[in-house]
């Protein structure tokens, strides 16, 4: 049986691989078409998921624990996953050119509505 702490070890050193698969990536490809740019976005996910991941597992049980919430596996993934969001929405918007401080806000807010419905209807 997998103990709790193991899945933020295991994801904890995937983050280094991916982000020096993301550095490698960009060293050695020049960003000349829609696909290159797309895998970008693809290995940038990954890391910031792999580097969100242990954060939020921490933060979530060290400190927010009550007696109402108890962070799981699960929340803190769809929280990492949220955060990942946000940060490639932004750059993806800046990259077409899109972004503005409002977009930004909107993103962080639509995100903050997600985390907050996700544990409305857990409890």
């Amino acid at each position: 049986m997998i103990k709790k702490n193991s899945h933020r070890l295991i994801v904890a050193l995937i983050a280094p691989l991916a982000w020096g698969g993301l550095l490698w990536f960009t060293y050695m490809v020049q960003p000349s078409s829609i696909f290159t740019m797309l895998l970008f976005f693809v290995l940038l996910s990954i890391a910031l998921m792999c580097s969100f991941f242990p954060l939020t597992s921490v933060v979530g049980e060290r400190l927010l624990f009550t007696r109402r919430y108890r962070a799981t596996t699960r929340q803190a993934l769809r929280q990492a996953a949220l955060l990942t969001i946000i940060v490639v929405a932004n750059l993806v918007l800046l990259a077409l050119h899109s972004w503005n401080i409002l977009t930004a806000f909107i993103i962080i807010i639509a995100a903050v509505i997600v985390e907050v419905l996700s544990l409305a209807r857990k409890i």
